[in-house]
């Protein structure tokens, strides 16, 4: 399991990498500038 740290993760190609590193079972510190951005993977993911 690694750990990672992604910025500027509103959509797009971001989201797409954090979906299929979690479904890999790492670990990922995501940052956004849009609150709620992340509601939905938070949900289908956990913390």
């Amino acid at each position: 399991m690694k750990t990672w740290f992604i910025t500027g993760a509103s959509g797009g190609l971001a989201t797409s990498v954090i979906k299929q590193l979690l479904k890999r079972g790492d670990r990922v510190a995501a940052t956004t500038r849009k609150l709620g951005a992340l509601d939905d993977l938070k949900a289908t993911y956990s913390d």
